[in-house]
């Protein structure tokens, strides 16, 4: 049975007592959650070295980070130190949406590099399969290739898998009767429409759904229902083709539940600020309180080299409103693929906006560590500061790099530092 039969039968199993202690709540909680479908429990049943990530209602806000080649960069190793550099800044999952090279051999590379979460989107793999082994185009596809590509992963050990199943045909005429600027810019969204469009046909994930529910129960694995629709920029942001595919994921949702397999939401994009809340209340009305996965989102379209923050400050907000999974834009976001710095730089930008969420949502636990950080600076206690942050290098690397008296404050305020000034007047 998959967690969620498990769950709907009272069951707590020992993937939920992982998940539970992970993240300092009863078993039940996870249990309930789960049998809700509130909360999801992504572990695919082949991932012998995987650990079980709850993600949902009530529970810590998860950060994903995207690695992945291309056809211009295909260095399996560059791939690998991504993965770990992820893993070491605190990266929950790691989505590996490699499309050039030997994608088969990154792919199962990062999972035994890792015991995180792993996502993928098994249609780039169709797509590269077809190429070339068949020396086909993409819109040569068949039904079958897709659903082996998505078998393939599963084998592999995928523990979520994102499918674009909410682009339909109906959803392509909305999008062109209501006019976009960008039109689709997810690369799942635009297979599967050149797709549709070349053989004058149905998307076959929606029209075969049931099919993709029998492979991802029998894998126990997750499915990240894509919305690719999603608005590219903020003026396309909120319109009727991204409503409208959201509401056919809503359906979909209840289909896989009834089907015993977990689901979470894909959200978007680009969206402006007054416009975030009002995207996470759909999707939790529209899906039934399924978790909610978001790319950022951005918040402004012109700050090209700096998206980490764009993609934070949206973050934060979406969070805040409801969202759980917060999947990280790194400052080569619109301009190259990123290196292992960005990396770094992604996953903790979004790591910030995910713990500000978590404070201002009230989840267990969350402030206590800003609290053990306000006594530590009180206190003077470097060491103590550095072991709190969530880059001690970084911390680290600026301390050591602006010496200081014997003083033991900052360069900031030297002997005038507050703490230090504040000491003295409550001793008198």
């Amino acid at each position: 049975m998959t967690q969620l039969e498990y769950a709907r039968r009272g069951v707590i199993t020992e993937k939920m007592q992982i998940a539970a202690a992970a993240e300092g709540v009863p078993s039940e909680y996870i249990r309930d959650g789960i049998a809700a479908g509130t909360i999801i429990l992504c572990h695919n049943i082949k991932h012998a070295n995987g650990t079980p990530l709850a993600v949902g209602a009530g529970l810590r806000t998860k950060v994903n980070a995207n690695i992945g080649s291309s056809s211009d960069d295909t260095d399996i190793e560059k791939e690998l130190e991504k993965a770990r550099v992820a893993v070491k800044y605190g990266a929950d999952a790691i989505m590996d949406l490699s499309t050039g090279g030997p994608v088969d051999e990154i792919r199962k590379a990062i999972i035994a590099e890792t015991g995180a979460c792993i996502g993928s989107v098994p249609l780039y793999q169709a797509a590269l399969d077809a190429v070339r082994n068949k020396n086909k185009a993409i819109v040569d596809m068949t039904v079958d290739d897709i659903f082996a590509g998505i078998i393939k992963h599963a084998e592999d050990g995928v523990d979520f898998i994102t499918v674009h199943c909410g682009v339909t045909r109906g959803t392509v005429e909305r999008m062109k009767n209501e006019g976009r600027i960008m039109d689709v810019v997810s690369r799942g969204g635009a297979f599967t429409i050149e797709w549709m469009s070349y053989n004058n046909k149905e998307n076959p994930l929606f029209e075969h759904f049931d099919k993709l529910l029998e492979i991802t129960k029998e894998y126990d694995m997750t499915l990240s229902l894509g919305d690719g629709f999603r608005p590219g920029c903020l003026a396309d942001a909120t319109d009727r083709a991204q409503i409208h595919e959201l509401i056919l994921l809503g359906e979909l949702t209840q289909r896989a539940q009834e089907a015993g397999v977990q689901v979470m939401i894909e959200g978007p994009g680009h969206v402006p600020l007054n416009q975030i809340q009002t995207n996470i209340q759909l999707q939790k009305r529209l899906c039934h309180g399924a978790p909610f996965y978001v790319l950022g989102p951005l918040v402004t379209d012109i700050a090209p080299g700096y998206d980490h923050i764009t993609c934070a400050i949206g973050g934060a907000i979406a969070a805040a409103a409801g969202a759980d999974f917060l999947c990280y834009v790194t400052p080569s976001e619109h301009l190259c693929l990123p290196n292992a710095q960005d990396v770094r730089d992604g996953v903790i930008a979004t790591r910030i906006a995910a713990h500000a969420a978590d404070i201002a949502k009230g989840v267990k636990g969350a402030m206590d560590k800003d609290i053990a950080m306000a006594k530590c600076r009180k206190k003077l206690d470097w060491e103590g500061q550095f072991a709190l942050a969530m880059d001690p290098d970084k911390a680290r690397e600026y301390r050591a790099n602006s010496p200081v008296s014997d003083h033991g404050a900052c360069t900031m305020c030297g002997e005038f530092c507050a703490y230090k000034l504040m000491d003295d007047a409550m001793k008198r």
